[in-house]
């Protein structure tokens, strides 16, 4: 048995599933509903859905796609997106989903991670950061899907984070996204480094190869990825897919 999780981070928009390069220019890949059954079947350890748009257009959160979504999936799930209330995580969770994740509100109000770890423990609350280097090769923090440049470096948001509650550290580099060369091992490296908390590295990913290096060389306790299980061979083609446990074998334990 895998002990790693490896998990599919997908991406929504308007109800759709979408893939992202370096958070831009989003393409259609297909149903999140049919998706999640192919998932299904594969044995998935866990999905995370991220809805995109939710937080930059102050869009009402959706949840009668995470109702159905959350109803379809035989496996742990999160979502994010959109999510500013107390409230908003009570409803998202009352569907099924376990986990909740918080990304730009999390800066604009750091003590709602506190308020929300307390009313529902921290094993709820996930705090995703993105992260890209500037141009002197230091790490910035960005939110509203890479858009606005934070104060923060990630090291120090991500202290902050698990002073406050949170449970688990979602880390992508924005550098990275969508472009399957591989993730950012030393952005991994000094998150792992810097909390006790689980890390889940995202962005980058290519082969399963890259899990291992997540893990053995990064520090990262879970591996997700986006375009790895969506698209298949240099073309890219359109092909919901996932390794086998014997595939997996072979670099995580």
């Amino acid at each position: 048995m895998i002990r790693t999780r490896v998990i599919p981070c997908l991406l929504l928009k308007n109800a759709g599933l979408v893939k992202t390069v370096k958070f831009k220019d989003p393409k259609y890949v297909g149903d999140p509903i049919n998706a999640i059954r192919i998932f299904n079947e594969k044995g998935v350890h866990e999905l995370i859905f991220l809805d995109i748009t939710a937080s930059i257009e102050e869009k009402r959160i959706n949840f009668e796609i995470i109702s159905d979504i959350a109803s379809e999936c035989f496996m742990p799930l999160g979502y994010g997106g959109g999510i500013k209330t107390t409230h908003d995580i009570q409803r998202i969770l009352n569907t099924g989903v376990e986990k909740v994740v918080i990304n730009s509100y999390a800066i604009h109000n750091p003590e709602f991670i506190k308020n929300a770890s307390d009313m529902f423990g921290s094993q709820s609350i996930v705090v995703s950061i993105d992260a890209k280097k500037n141009i002197f090769g230091f790490y910035e923090v960005f939110i509203s899907g890479g858009k606005i440049k934070t104060k923060y470096n990630p090291v120090q948001l991500v202290q902050e984070m698990e002073k406050l509650g949170a449970g688990e550290i979602i880390i992508n580099s924005i550098d990275r996204d969508g472009s399957q060369t591989g993730y950012d091992i030393p952005l991994i490296k000094s998150i792992s480094e810097s909390v006790s908390i689980p890390v889940v590295a995202c962005g980058g990913a290519g082969k399963i190869e890259d899990f291992g290096a997540a893990v053995y060389e990064g520090g990262a306790s879970a591996v997700a990825a986006g375009s790895m299980f969506v698209y298949y061979g240099k073309h890219r083609a359109v092909l919901i897919n996932f390794p086998t446990d014997d595939e997996l074998k072979k670099v995580l334990i």
